[in-house]
């Protein structure tokens, strides 16, 4: 396991989706302002959002006052969220893999319990006869 590229390919998607969480800013914010401009962006980042950076290069090439516009409400996420990130990411996965544990646990326990061949010391001999 190498942790380093762990690391680098984790910082590589939370940027794309800090990328995308900044163009639903500025797509909101110019929805109140300037709706074609709206329009136009949301149209224009339709299928191109997925790779961040080549987005906002595409985004400079064509408008770039809203490419610096994303990236400058996307470095503003990143400064904001970066306090309790990691916390928050720690305390989640606990909590998700303790649910998903919980949920196995009582999905086999339900299983065993509606099967009783599954478990031959619960398996009752006939009774004796009475003879």
């Amino acid at each position: 396991m190498n942790i380093k590229q762990i690391a680098k390919d984790t910082a590589k998607t939370l940027q794309r989706y800090l990328t995308y969480q900044a163009l639903k800013t500025v797509l909101a914010q110019l929805g109140e302002t300037n709706p074609p401009l709206e329009i136009w962006l949301h149209n224009f980042s339709a299928d191109k959002i997925h790779d961040g950076e080549a987005y906002i290069e595409q985004l400079f090439r064509e408008k770039p006052d809203l490419a610096l516009r994303i990236m400058t409400v996307r470095e503003h996420i990143a400064e904001e969220i970066t306090e309790f990130l990691p916390e928050m990411v720690r305390s989640g996965i606990q909590q998700a893999n303790m649910e998903q544990r919980r949920q196995h646990l009582e999905r086999i326990t339900q299983i065993n319990l509606s099967n009783p061949s599954l478990h031959p010391e619960q398996q009752t001999t006939s009774e004796p006869s009475n003879e």
